[in-house]
């Protein structure tokens, strides 16, 4: 399984995340990112967020006005098939290497992209959950490229 980084995003605190050229990723996250609510997103657990651009096209074609780092991800790929993903799948992202931890839960931070739909975009999450992302650890971390590659290394351990 192989594909793409699209977008490498991250934020001061809170969303959107925006789109940087490249950034390190370390145990805690990737250097330059933080989070307004720490207790609930971030750690080692969840250092990384990444979601698939073709499933925010999905969305999009919802009406939800998403793009790369609207909803907190770190990474937006190309290329993968998130649904086929499995916690402990390993993956190489330029020159880090990931882990996959756990699905994403959506939260209420991500209401505004609603548009008048109370609750509609966190509904559509918990009954697709593969539309919101995958959490990964960086077991070593490097720097990610927008347009560098992503590629399973081991199946989940």
């Amino acid at each position: 399984m192989r594909g793409v980084i699209e977008a490498v995003c991250v934020s001061p605190g809170g969303l959107p995340k925006l789109p940087v050229p490249a950034a390190r990723a370390t145990p805690a996250g990737l250097e330059g990112d933080a989070h307004n609510h720490p207790h609930i997103h971030g750690g080692p657990e969840k250092a990384l967020l990444l979601i698939s651009v073709e499933r925010l096209g999905e969305l999009r074609a919802l009406g939800f006005p998403v793009a790369p780092g609207v909803l907190g991800e770190n990474l937006a790929t190309r290329g993968l098939d998130f649904a086929q993903l499995a916690a402990g799948m390993r993956f190489r992202a330029g020159d880090a290497w990931l882990e996959l931890t756990r699905l994403r839960r959506p939260c209420r931070q991500l209401e505004p992209l609603n548009a008048g739909r109370a609750g509609a975009i966190q509904q559509l999450l918990q009954a697709r959950p593969h539309l919101g992302g995958w959490y990964a650890r960086v077991l070593l971390g490097g720097v990610i490229r927008a347009g560098d590659i992503i590629e399973l290394t081991e199946q989940a351990v």
